[in-house]
């Protein structure tokens, strides 16, 4: 008895101990009573249902939505919850479902609608982002993979209806553009390679809008450029390819694969290619410019045609970056006396860019143009022009038959719509005989020209030579040079010296010869006034003399007159009578005239002694008269 009184004793405390451990059992079980972490759902599952119309669910489903045993649709948020006994529910907690960053989730239901005939994904339907099962359900949403996906974000997904996985955005990167295929939609139209442009999908991130509105699977004519988008992997596919780069000196032709059926804008000139307006199928009219564009190579193509000079070599192992004239090589001709030889040709061509897609239109691309035109139209030529002519003529004739080829190519490829700018001709190798000849012929004059060469290396040296010793006495010839300039300038100052003295005695002479004149004249004058005063001066003595001898001549008579006047002369001369030496002859012998002669000249030498310097020349001057 005190036994069991005890043991109740201890029973009151262990009861609270009991329900404080194991009250959540308890309240399970008797309560039907579940709570659910923030960071869990509740999943529930039904186990049976004893009673009413809703015992069993329908065939092919998986969620109950109306009570019937199985998944339910309606799953239990965080919190505590009563009525789910566990005998006829579990209650199953499960994670939240993370969408991290960089990722979408991609979403497959387990129950729903039956997919329509040939369609891929299921059509996307109100049910707040897949979080909703009842009303995914009921809004007719499709089974299997879903078009729709989750962003970046936290979500309480049913996975009992739905399963997530996770998916990379996608990244275009710069310089690339990415190529869409959608892997559902309307099948194409006949004939068409790309499905139709559609608007309202934002860059396919909305692949619903795109079913909605008419979107077409297979190759999409739009593209993505660069930059992030949350795509579909199950609703497109992306090949990234690299931007179509227009280098600079050429432009792009357009070749459009899908559009409208364009009419040909060129008129009725040309006819050999469908040219179109920007948009329609063909070749596009309007080429692009140097730059960068998006362009979808299976939809568009683009040819690079060089708007700048086009170099086609025919030359073995010589090709330019291009590339145009790999498959070309060295021509071969023959000629007018039989024989073969080789030539290199380069041909240069221009095609303007307006140009440029006729060019296309008519050939499809440059190498066609080479193959088909350029190949045999240049080939052709020199062979026909090298029947024309010997080998020797025709390398001597190199130029003539260039300017004759430039022009010939010039005129057919106009017809083309391709400009000849120049035809060159590179090397030409002749048969190995003539060769020979040629290459003889050439030593020869090269020696000749070595010859004059050297002669005249000789003549320059001789030149060198001279100018070198002309150049050491050139002090001596400054020197010279300097003393001839010397002695000029002094013979131009004796000169002018001269002409001054000769100028100044001219003067002198002048102004003497004046002074002279001036006193001849004045002396004249003086000379005339006196001879005329002194004449008057005779006439008038002359008169009075004369009058005088005629009244003394009446007065003694005219012989006493004339002997009176002779001794007056005699007295006025002192002229002696009687001689002061007599010399006599002797006694007549006959050296008296020797002795008498001798007498004047010793009378002669008395006269002069005893007379003054200037009687004596005064006397010698009247004998001398």
């Amino acid at each position: 008895m005190g036994t069991f009184h005890s043991i109740l004793g201890y029973a009151w405390i262990l009861i609270p101990v009991l329900a404080l451990i194991f009250y959540k059992p308890i309240l399970r079980v008797f309560f039907g009573m579940v709570i659910i972490p923030e960071d869990k759902i509740g999943l529930v599952t039904k186990k049976f249902v004893l009673f009413g119309a809703n015992k069993d669910l329908p065939d092919g489903k998986i969620i109950a939505l109306n009570g019937e045993p199985g998944f339910q649709a309606d799953t239990l948020p965080p919190g505590l919850k009563w009525g789910y006994w566990p005998w006829q529910y579990t209650i199953d907690q499960a994670p939240l479902t993370v969408i991290p960053k960089g990722k979408i989730g991609l979403i497959t239901a387990k129950d729903g609608a039956q997919l329509p005939t040939g369609a891929i994904l299921a059509r996307q339907v109100e049910s707040d982002s897949y979080q909703n099962a009842r009303q995914f359900l009921n809004s007719g949403g499709q089974r299997g993979k879903q078009v729709g996906y989750l962003n970046v974000g936290v979500y309480r997904i049913n996975t009992h209806l739905f399963e997530v996985y996770s998916a990379d955005i996608t990244n275009i990167e710069d310089g690339q553009v990415g190529i869409i295929t959608a892997l559902d939609g309307i099948p194409l139209g006949r004939g068409n390679i790309a499905g139709n442009e559609i608007d309202g999908h934002n860059n396919f991130q909305d692949f619903d809008k795109f079913l909605a509105n008419g979107g077409q699977r297979g190759l999409q004519v739009q593209i993505v450029q660069a930059g992030n988008y949350s795509l579909n992997p199950w609703a497109v596919e992306v090949e990234k390819v690299a931007l179509t780069v227009i280098p600079i000196g050429h432009v792009g032709v357009v070749i459009s694969f899908v559009g409208e059926e364009g009419k040909d804008v060129t008129g009725d000139k040309f006819k050999h290619g469908n040219i179109v307006d920007k948009g329609q199928k063909g070749v596009c009219i309007t080429p692009l410019d140097p730059g960068k564009y998006p362009i979808n190579p299976y939809t568009h193509k683009i040819e690079i045609v060089p708007s700048m000079n086009i170099v086609i070599n025919w030359a073995d192992g010589k090709s330019e970056s291009h590339n145009l004239d790999k498959g070309l090589s060295t021509i071969t001709v023959r000629s007018k006396d039989g024989f073969t030889f080789n030539l290199d040709v380069a041909q240069i061509i221009h095609i303007a860019a307006s140009e440029a897609p006729k060019v296309i239109g008519r050939f499809g691309s440059l190498i066609n143009l080479v193959n088909q035109v350029l190949q045999p139209l240049i080939g052709n030529y020199f062979r026909n022009s090298a029947q024309d002519s010997d080998v020797i003529g025709f390398l001597n004739n190199r130029q003539q038959r260039q300017e004759e080829a430039k022009n010939k190519i010039f005129e057919a490829l106009e017809e083309y719509n391709v400009h000849a700018v120049d035809t060159l001709i590179g090397d030409i190798t002749p048969p190995e005989s003539l060769m020979k000849t040629l290459t003889d012929r050439k030593i020869a004059q090269e020696e000749q020209e070595t010859f004059n060469v050297q002669q005249k290396a000789q003549e320059e040296k001789q030149k060198l030579a001279s100018a070198k010793a002309l150049a050491d006495m050139q002090g001596q010839i400054v020197e010279a040079e300097q003393s001839v300039m010397i002695s000029d300038r002094m013979a131009q100052t004796e000169v002018k010296k001269a002409e001054g003295e000769s100028k100044s005695i001219e003067l002198k002479a002048a102004a003497q010869a004046k002074a002279k004149k001036l006193n001849a004249e004045a002396a004249a004058y003086e000379t005339d006034v006196n001879g005329k005063a002194e004449a008057g001066k005779i006439e008038a003595i002359g008169k009075a003399t004369a009058e005088a001898y005629e009244k003394q001549t009446k007065a003694l008579g005219q012989d006493n007159f004339t002997q009176l006047k002779v001794m007056e002369s005699i007295g006025i001369n002192n002229i002696k009578i009687i001689p002061e030496i007599l010399i006599s002859g002797g006694d007549g012998g006959s050296n008296g005239p020797i002795s008498g002669l001798l007498g004047m000249q010793l009378l002669d030498q008395i006269k002069n002694k005893n007379s003054k310097p200037s009687e004596v020349k005064n006397s010698k001057d009247q004998e001398k008269k």
